[in-house]
């Protein structure tokens, strides 16, 4: 017996980062971002900075003279609270 399929929804889901919840991080990246907890770090300052920044942890802003520095984003923080750290 053949049931009608309730899913009425045909649009496409929305694009979404990679969240860090799918894979675990590294010692480094953890280390990156409890640095980042205390004060923005310079954009080139851990190699760290690409993964971080495309799982959406971390995000680049600019500064008054133009030098681009790295902050944690709400997922960033979100990350420490749940190890306890915030």
């Amino acid at each position: 017996m053949n049931q009608p399929d309730h899913n009425t929804n045909d649009t496409p889901a929305p694009a979404r980062r990679p969240t860090m919840l799918r894979r675990l991080l590294s010692h480094h990246e953890l280390a990156t971002l409890l640095l980042l907890l205390h004060a923005p770090i310079d954009a080139s300052a851990k190699p760290e900075i690409p993964r971080l920044h495309e799982a959406g942890l971390i995000e680049t802003v600019s500064g008054d003279a133009g030098a681009s520095h790295i902050r944690l984003t709400r997922e960033g923080n979100a990350v420490l609270r749940g190890l306890g750290v915030k």
